[in-house]
């Protein structure tokens, strides 16, 4: 399921991201930023619907994933 991040709230948007770009084991691009840039990249990447919050409720794990892996995985959901 997709999450606005509109309807995150602003302290928990920047907690979610902030975990997603220091988060062990991933492949999100943002080594050798510093952590608030990297944040503001991602948050601009939600702003402009390049990038989304995704809940799988099964596993209840989320993840901020990009536009053009959803419209080559998940072509129906964008």
């Amino acid at each position: 399921m997709m999450i606005p991040f509109e309807r995150i709230a602003a302290q928990v948007l920047d907690a979610l991201i902030e975990e997603f770009v220091t988060r062990e084991g991933t492949d999100s691009g943002y080594i050798g930023e510093s952590l608030d840039r990297s944040v503001a990249d991602v948050r601009q990447q939600l702003f402009r619907k390049e990038a989304y919050i995704v809940y799988e409720e099964k596993t209840k794990e989320w993840n901020i994933v990009s536009r053009s892996f959803l419209t080559t995985h998940l072509p129906n959901k964008v």
